[in-house]
């Protein structure tokens, strides 16, 4: 049987600022359905790698496929199933909730009563419902961080790619927001690319991505990266193919 076209397909992929390589040589795919955690310690290329997926930044070297196709011609087609949750804060902070999660529909052509359902749906999902006429410089960081994400699910996406989406939240927010993605990936089919720092958030992933300097040391399952590394748990087996010593093992 022929297998399905990855959802996201990076091949030889080459970055570099200056004499500074961002990435070098990076290759991997994600199926639809699959929950797949890039975990890199901060600066090894992975908001590098989101910019380059999303069509904001080209590759010095290397492909990208995006639903199989590539950014130019095509990135009016991507950017329709694709959803993006940016380290930085993209929101307008000024706006109201609703006003952001408004103008953001309708950028993908929602309206009326579904534009007003799918707003209602996200914020109750994510806790927002009784605040959506607050500004959101007034919101917390959380949940302005909540804002952020309800925004990238506006076009219910095929592939959602999220840069640190925690950042800003309590642990249980954390484990909860885990919860609802994979939630999301296995009963809508959507593939999320999930990069953290964090190895708790990614320990129960279909796949394991582990970035260092610009360059891919391990891709595999959970349990591959453990009789890989030889440990009997993830963070340990983070530190030992990183290479790094226990204090800088994400913990």
């Amino acid at each position: 049987m022929t297998r399905p076209t990855p959802v996201l397909s990076l091949e030889g992929v080459s970055k570099s600022y200056g004499r500074i390589e961002a990435l070098r040589d990076v290759s991997f795919s994600i199926q639809a359905g699959e929950f797949v955690g890039l975990l890199g310690p901060n600066g090894a290329g992975k908001s590098t790698m989101f910019q380059i997926i999303s069509g904001l930044f080209s590759p010095d070297g290397g492909t990208v496929e995006v639903f199989g196709r590539r950014h130019g011609r095509d990135s009016a087609a991507i950017l329709r199933r694709l959803g993006v949750v940016f380290q930085v804060r993209s929101v307008d902070m000024d706006m109201t909730i609703r006003a952001n999660l408004t103008l953001h529909g309708r950028l993908f052509g929602l309206s009326g009563r579904v534009l007003r359902d799918r707003i209602d749906e996200l914020t109750d999902r994510f806790g927002l419902a009784d605040l959506v006429a607050r500004p959101v410089r007034h919101l917390s960081g959380g949940q302005q961080r909540k804002v952020e994400i309800a925004r990238a699910l506006m076009n219910r996406p095929g592939l959602l790619i999220m840069d640190e989406p925690t950042a800003g939240l309590d642990s249980p927010s954390r484990r909860t927001l885990v919860q609802d993605m994979r939630a999301l990936a296995t009963e809508a089919e959507v593939a999320i690319l999930w990069a953290t720092h964090l190895v708790d958030e990614i320990e129960h992933a279909d796949r394991v991505i582990f970035l260092k300097a610009g360059q891919i040391v391990a891709d595999g399952t959970p349990g591959a990266m453990l009789e890989q590394a030889g440990s009997g748990n993830l963070t340990d087996a983070y530190a030992v193919l990183l290479g790094a010593g226990e204090d800088d093992a994400a913990r």
